[in-house]
Order: C-alpha cells, then structure tokens, then sequence
C-alpha cells in the first residue's frame, strides 16, 4: 500500500480503528432504517423464529 516499512503491530491498530469505524456506519445506518420504517424488537423476534 505504501512504500514503507510499517510494524505489523502498527498495521493491526490501523486495522481495527477502521474497522470500527465502518462498524459504527454500519450501525447508524442500520438505526436509521429501523426508524425509518418503523420496524420494532417484535419484528426481530418473529423474523429470528421463521
């Protein structure tokens, strides 16, 4: 990716911050469809069971 030598240990954190990053997008975008479209714990639940 660059033209450097970069610590593994560097490119792991590196890793994990962008990872969590998108994870929190995700999160909010999930949150905002939920709301969006009203969609409740119930219809998690009866989804899990069918």
């Amino acid at each position: 990716m660059f033209d450097r030598n970069i610590p593994e240990t560097d490119i792991r954190e590196i890793k994990q911050v962008l990872v969590k990053h998108l994870s929190k997008q995700l999160l909010d975008e999930v949150d905002k469809v939920v709301e969006e479209k009203g969609i409740t714990e119930a219809n998690f639940k009866r989804s899990e069971t069918e």
